[in-house]
């Protein structure tokens, strides 16, 4: 941003007057979950350097307390931490904030990394990560958060999927998709809950009150017909995505 230099009586050069166009514009911010200050340290010059804002807490406590004050745009969060960890403190940011949280962590197995989707976290990166991965995640939850909300429902622009909780109508590329009534509960339930996903179990109990293999089946069988409806009016476009031996979630990207 270009100041106008102007003079006062003591032939002092000061600065005058706002580029508004510039002061308008707000930078994401981001908190750093992490008690390794050289961790932080890297993290914070590839966000700075990629404009971003950027704030960082060395303990789970730190996090709740520095989440309420700043509102981030996005979390990264570690694991492995002191007095509460990665997973409690997850816990207890979904309890204060909808803002997307990534977690970064040299733990990979493959079951830790889907109980934390469960948890609640969006996106899941492994220690170490090259620059140009990190800052490409964090563009892309940041733009699965930014689903356009509609006075009583969602509208998901990347498949084209509209839905009105309260006339309870569903939207496909423009066309209104005839759906029974358990199809249609089971993808409000599944759009109610993006971008995470639903489990079997939570779904049979939810639509049908019970928890048996006959649900489990028909869960499966609605949603291989939901599916076919979609792929009538636009072949091609995945729009409920399975978790392998998990449940369904809805499909953002």
């Amino acid at each position: 941003m270009i100041r106008t230099p102007v003079k006062n009586n003591d032939n002092q050069t000061q600065s005058v007057g706002v580029d508004l166009d510039e002061t308008l514009r707000r930078n994401k911010k981001v908190l750093i979950v992490d008690d390794d200050p050289d961790t932080v340290e890297l993290i914070k010059r590839i966000l700075r350097l990629s404009d971003f804002d950027v704030a960082s807490a060395r303990s789970g406590m730190d996090a709740i307390s520095i989440v309420e004050k700043i509102q981030p745009d996005i979390v990264l969060l570690d694991l492995m931490m002191p007095e509460i960890d990665g997973k409690a403190t997850l816990k207890k940011l979904r309890e204060i904030t909808q803002s997307p949280i990534i977690v970064v962590s040299a733990l990979n197995s493959k079951d830790n990394i889907v109980d934390l989707l469960n948890l609640g976290s969006d996106d899941y990166i492994t220690k170490p990560f090259h620059r140009d991965e990190l800052i490409a995640r964090i563009h892309a939850v940041l733009r699965r958060s930014k689903l356009l909300s509609v006075i009583d429902g969602v509208s998901i622009p990347e498949t084209g999927l509209t839905i009105n909780f309260s006339k309870r109508e569903v939207n496909f590329q423009g066309q209104y998709v005839q759906l029974s009534p358990k199809e249609y509960e089971l993808i409000e339930l599944l759009a109610r809950n993006i971008p995470h996903v639903v489990k079997y179990k939570e779904i049979a109990e939810e639509i049908w009150g019970e928890n048996s293999s006959y649900v489990k089946n028909r869960i499966k069988y609605l949603v291989h017909t939901i599916r076919n409806k979609f792929e009538e009016i636009k072949p091609g476009i995945e729009v409920i995505i399975t978790a392998d031996r998990v449940g369904y979630r809805i499909q953002t990207d």
